[in-house]
């Protein structure tokens, strides 16, 4: 018999010593582009850079008053800008929402007014036409395929044109009623348009109210379903919808929030003067957009956050009152604000386009 031949045992190469290989899909970026790549990145070092200019060439800015105005403007676009700047990453934009505001104002005032009820009857009636007015442009949208902004524009002269029509058909003049002597004028004025003092410095409640929706809407934008929703919408609704997205209610929802977001500031309107102009607030949805926009937001959907549209209304606040500080003449206003518009659009591309190279 042969002998038993054995076989010779296996020999592993031991892996070659080096750096650990990664493609770009796992490799962990730097932290400082990471930043950059935050859609918030650029409104922010733009809202400093305006700050500091005015800081320098407006000494009022300096105060805590001043600062405290400031601010209340900014409020007044930034509540706004949240639900505007949420519905643009939905894909959508609302050219309504400035007239939409005294739509709510005018509804409250003169039904309460002319009824001789308590305001806040009219208030309530005055959410429900601001959410079925939303419900209206978001049904007909995914109802029709219409562009947002042919559906919105349709709204937008329709409201404006009621808005002048029945004021003066029911008031017999291009303006409301004063309230502030009427049941409820009081303890709604405490919610929409109150003040209290913090160091000797009167602070608006809208202030508060903008901080509050906007720490909202960020945890609804990353931290729900919901926030998961609108950015797949906004950025193919097709594939959103065949991965067993509700587009429809996510369109719809959104719009509605647009209606809730105007009749909160046509509230403070309303409280604040306690009386409503109806033919204000046209040209006002642009000032919206402008500060969505402004805050990295795309127009064509699917990216941004609700913290950019803060700075970008915070930016329009102080740009508004830091000319008036600066004693320079108003009229420069939107002169400014386009500079400021195209300056921060510039600076948000060059920011992503800088942290996607690299």
């Amino acid at each position: 018999m042969g002998a038993t031949q054995q076989a010779a045992p296996a020999v592993t190469t031991p892996p070659a010593s080096g750096p650990k290989q990664t493609d770009g899909r796992t490799a962990q970026r730097p932290l400082a582009l990471r930043l950059l790549a935050r859609p918030e990145t650029g409104v922010f070092l733009g809202a400093v850079a305006v700050y500091v200019f005015f800081l320098i060439t407006a000494a009022p800015v300096r105060d805590g008053s001043s600062m405290a105005n400031i601010l209340y403007q900014s409020s007044t676009i930034g509540i706004m800008a949240l639900p505007v700047a949420l519905l643009m990453i939905g894909g959508e934009f609302d050219l309504s929402a400035g007239v939409a505001v005294i739509s709510s104002a005018l509804t409250a005032s003169m039904l309460s007014y002319q009824l001789t009820t308590n305001v806040w009857v009219g208030v309530v009636v005055a959410l429900l036409v601001s959410l079925a007015i939303g419900f209206f442009n978001g049904w007909l949208l995914v109802r029709t395929g219409l562009p947002s902004f042919l559906v919105t524009l349709g709204t937008f002269l329709i409201l404006q044109g009621v808005n002048l029509a029945v004021t003066k058909l029911v008031t017999t003049n291009v303006a409301t009623d004063d309230i502030s002597d009427m049941d409820g004028f009081g303890q709604a004025k405490k919610i929409f348009a109150s003040s209290f003092d913090i160091g000797g410095v009167q602070v608006k409640i809208t202030i508060v109210w903008w901080l509050v929706f906007a720490a909202i809407a960020t945890w609804v934008l990353l931290r729900t379903r919901y926030g998961n929703w609108i950015f797949a919408v906004g950025g193919n609704k097709e594939s959103a919808r065949a991965v067993g997205v509700p587009v429809t209610f996510t369109k719809i929802s959104l719009f509605m929030l647009v209606g809730f977001g105007a009749w909160f500031v046509g509230m403070h309107q309303l409280f604040t003067f306690n009386t409503v102009q109806s033919g204000e607030g046209v040209g006002q949805e642009l000032i919206y957009i402008a500060a969505a926009v402004i805050g990295g937001c795309l127009l064509t959907g699917g990216a941004g956050s609700a913290i950019g549209p803060v700075f970008g209304a915070f930016m329009f606040g102080l740009v508004q009152q830091g000319i008036v500080y600066a004693g320079w003449n108003p009229d420069w206003f939107k002169a400014f604000l386009g500079v400021m518009l195209l300056g921060a659009t510039l600076i948000n591309l060059w920011v992503s386009r800088t942290a996607t190279r690299r």
